[in-house]
This record gives C-alpha cells, sequence and structure tokens, in this order.
C-alpha cells in the first residue's frame, strides 16, 4: 500500500471503529502525534495508547458527532496533508463548530512517525467555553 492509500484508510473506513484500527496499524509504535497550540488536546503523545488516551477519547466524550470532513489529499515522497474541515457539537455548551484544519502525516518505512495538525483553533475554545463564534 502506497503512502496516500494508507493514509486514507485512515479516514475513510465504513466507520470510526475501523478508522481507528487502520490508524492503529499505520503508526510506528513510537509514532509521534502533536495536536496544535490552542487546541484543546494541545501536545504532542507518543504511542497509539497516548494518542487515544489525550485525543480520541476526549473527542468522542466530550463532542457529539466530532467528524474531519477531509476535502482532498495531497501526497509527495513520505508525506501525505489532509485537508478539511472538523465539524461537531460541543456537549457542554451545545454549540457547533465548522472550522479550517490540516493534518500532516510523516511516513517512514511504510509507517506513520509523525502527525501533525494545523487548526483554526478559535472558534473551538469560543464554543467550548460558550461563546458563539463571530
Amino acid at each position: 500500500m502506497d503512502n496516500l492509500a494508507l493514509i486514507k484508510s485512515t479516514y475513510e473506513g465504513a466507520n470510526s471503529q475501523e478508522n481507528a484500527k487502520n490508524t492503529a496499524a499505520a503508526l510506528a509504535p513510537d509514532a509521534r502525534w502533536t495536536e496544535a497550540a490552542g487546541f484543546p488536546y494541545a501536545g504532542t503523545y507518543v504511542g497509539f495508547e497516548a494518542i487515544v488516551e489525550n485525543v480520541f477519547k476526549r473527542l468522542a466524550t466530550e463532542w457529539e458527532g466530532f467528524a474531519f470532513k477531509v476535502e482532498n489529499y495531497v501526497a509527495q515522497g513520505g508525506q501525505v496533508v489532509a485537508y478539511g474541515n472538523y465539524t461537531g457539537v460541543y456537549k457542554a455548551t451545545g454549540l457547533p463548530i465548522n472550522v479550517r484544519v490540516v493534518h500532516l502525516w510523516t511516513l517512514k518505512d511504510g509507517k506513520v512517525s509523525h502527525f501533525e495538525q494545523f487548526v483554526d483553533s478559535h472558534p473551538v475554545q469560543l464554543a467550548m467555553q460558550g461563546a458563539a463564534a463571530p
């Protein structure tokens, strides 16, 4: 499987469980996952279990219908970019988001060595604080 197909498999499975399984399989054991500064789950997490605990579980429990809707991909060499929008409703406030995001995946020897998120965090923070985005 080429790099683009591998990354597409983490987004385009039949359901979120399949995407999680494909993500786990795509990651190197010491893969570094960086959520952007300003995003509520900001930080760098190493290994699939740390990523699940610090990012995926929180998204699943704190948001209703949180999703990354991929608009397109760009692949070159050992890197794949997926870009599109995050959507969802923050459960505690009932406020929705629809924000632009880019995911940069770096691969080595057929495995993801690093993931980095770039996102417009301000509307996400506003939704979590109970303030409607302008």
